[in-house]
């Protein structure tokens, strides 16, 4: 869900027109972001607290090398959900109900693009006829055959031994153009 979707949604269940919304929107993210930005906390019970984090610098090491490195102070924005929205988020039926048209639901967008909904729903597919299942053979068992035990060769007689002969590189030569 985009802003101007947010938009939509709140001014369909707050009863109000979407201009009032909109502007109530920017106004809201203007302000949380200055105040957030000058260091104060912004929290907006059952739904997140917006902080400030001032990092002081603290030593590291790179995960490559594993050698130390110094690490400088940073500020990070740190957004966190309170109890009460993450408890909504996880038990969808605890989470507080919209008036119809509100949340764009799957059927809503059908008849937006003006199909309705019983053809816009997929069709159930028939099933298929019962097929007849042949039965399984077993595999074919392989014949075992027996190798008889190999015959060793006769022990060859010893004579002198050679020397070994070395092979040299032949030399080439160049061509020149």
């Amino acid at each position: 869900m985009n802003k101007r979707e947010l938009a939509k949604a709140v001014a369909v269940h707050a009863d109000v027109d979407l201009k009032t919304t909109s502007a109530v929107l920017e106004g809201f993210t203007d302000v949380v972001t200055a105040v957030v930005s000058q260091g104060e906390p912004v929290a907006i019970t059952g739904f997140a607290k917006f902080v400030k984090v001032n990092r002081p610098a603290r030593m590291g090491r790179n995960p490559a090398t594993g050698e130390a490195i110094r690490i400088k102070a940073s500020k990070k924005a740190r957004i966190t959900p309170v109890k009460a929205f993450k408890d909504a988020v996880m038990a969808p039926a605890t989470a507080p109900r919209l008036k119809r048209g509100a949340f764009p639901t799957n059927d809503d967008a059908v008849r937006a693009a003006g199909k309705t909904v019983a053809a816009a729903a997929p069709r159930a597919k028939k099933a298929a006829p019962a097929r007849k299942t042949a039965k399984k053979r077993a595999p074919a068992k392989k014949a075992v055959t027996r190798r008889a035990p190999a015959k060793k060769a006769p022990a060859r007689r010893t004579t002198a031994k050679k020397a070994p002969v070395r092979r040299t590189a032949k030399k080439t030569t160049a061509r020149r153009r």
